[in-house]
C-alpha cells in the first residue's frame, strides 16, 4: 500500500474511532440531562459509525486493480459509499427535525453546563476531524473520505447549533426569559435542515459519478489542448470523460492521416496517452480510437 493510500486509511480510522467516542459521550448526556439537540446530534453520529465504516470498506475495496469481472477497476465502490453517507444523513436529519418539533410541545427541560461542554467538545473535536479528512480527501481524490470529511462538517454545524441552543436556554433560566429555554429544540431545526442540505448535495454528487456524467468542460478543454499540441491530430471528432470513483477515464475519437502505419497510429495514440497522465495525475486510463482524416475532407 502506497504512502498516500496509507494516509487515507488512518484518516478513516481516526475517524471511525472518533464517532464511536462522540456517539457514547452525546447520547449518555443527552439522556441524562434531556438535551433534545445533544441527544439528536448523538443519533446523527451513531450514522456516521456506519457511514465511515462504510467508507472505510469502500476505500479498501476501490484501491484493488482492475481484473477480468472489473476491467476498468473498482473505483465506483467509493461512490456507493458516499451515496450510503447521503442516505443516512438524511434520514439523520429528518429524525432530528421530528424529535426537535416534538420538543416544542412540551414543558422546557432545565438546561446543563455539562450538555453545553459536550457539544463544545464535539465542535472542536468535529472541526478538526473535518480538516484533516478533506484535505488528504482532496489531495487523494477520494470520494469515500471527502463524503466522511462532508459527514463532519454537518455534525460541526449541528455541534454549533447545540452550543448555542443550550446557551440560550442557560440565558433562559438565569435571567427568567422563558422562550429562551426552547433554544435547544430550535437549534435542533436549524441542525436538521443544514444536514439535510448537506446530505442532498453529495447525493446529487455520487449520483451524476454513477450516471457517468460528462466532467467539467474546463477538464475537457485542458485534454483537448494536450492532443491538439501532437501535430498529427488534424481533428477532434468526439472527446468524453468521467469519474470513475477517486480517478478519471478519457475516451477520444481523433482523425489523423489517413496514409499513416498502424505503427506510426499506435506511437501517436500512446504519446498523447503519457501527455494526459502525465500532467493529470487523476487519470487512470486514456482510450482512443484513430480515423483517418484527408485533406481534401475539408
Amino acid at each position: 500500500m502506497s504512502k498516500e493510500n496509507n494516509a487515507s486509511i488512518v484518516a478513516i480510522w481516526i475517524s471511525l474511532i472518533s464517532n464511536v467516542v462522540l456517539t457514547a459521550i452525546k447520547i449518555i448526556v443527552g439522556l441524562v440531562f434531556h438535551s433534545q439537540v445533544l441527544l439528536a446530534d448523538g443519533v446523527h453520529n451513531a450514522g456516521d459509525v456506519i457511514a465511515t465504516f462504510a467508507s472505510l470498506t469502500s476505500m479498501r475495496i476501490s484501491q484493488r486493480p482492475a481484473d477480468e469481472d472489473h476491467p476498468y477497476g473498482h473505483g465506483k465502490a467509493e461512490v456507493l459509499a458516499s451515496a450510503v453517507v447521503a442516505i443516512i444523513m438524511i434520514a439523520a436529519a429528518l429524525y432530528i427535525a421530528y424529535e426537535a418539533i416534538g420538543a416544542f410541545f412540551e414543558e422546557p427541560v432545565k438546561a446543563s453546563y455539562i450538555a453545553l461542554g459536550a457539544a463544545v467538545i464535539s465542535f472542536v473535536w468535529k472541526m478538526v476531524l473535518y480538516v484533516y479528512t478533506i484535505r488528504i480527501g482532496k489531495r487523494m481524490n477520494s470520494k469515500g473520505l471527502m463524503a466522511t470529511a462532508y459527514d463532519h462538517l454537518a455534525d460541526v454545524y449541528a455541534s454549533i447549533a447545540a452550543v448555542v441552543g443550550i446557551g440560550l436556554a442557560l440565558i433562559g433560566e438565569t435571567y427568567g426569559i422563558h422562550y429562551l429555554s426552547y433554544g435547544d429544540p430550535l437549534a435542533g431545526i436549524v441542525v436538521s435542515i443544514l444536514v439535510l442540505k448537506l446530505a442532498v448535495h453529495m447525493g446529487h454528487e455520487a449520483f451524476d459519478v454513477l450516471m457517468e456524467k460528462n466532467i467539467a468542460q474546463e477538464k475537457l478543454d485542458e485534454y483537448a489542448k494536450l492532443i491538439q499540441s501532437v501535430p498529427e491530430v488534424k481533428r477532434i471528432d468526439r472527446l468524453r470523460a468521467r469519474e470513475h470513483g477517486h480517478y478519471i477515464l478519457v475516451d477520444a475519437r481523433l482523425g489523423v492521416p489517413g496514409e499513416l502505419t498502424i505503427q506510426q497510429g499506435h506511437d501517436i495514440s500512446r504519446k498523447i496517452k503519457q501527455q494526459i497522465m502525465s500532467s493529470h495525475p487523476d487519470v487512470d486510463e486514456v482510450l482512443i480510437h484513430l480515423n483517418p482524416w484527408y485533406a481534401e475532407d475539408n
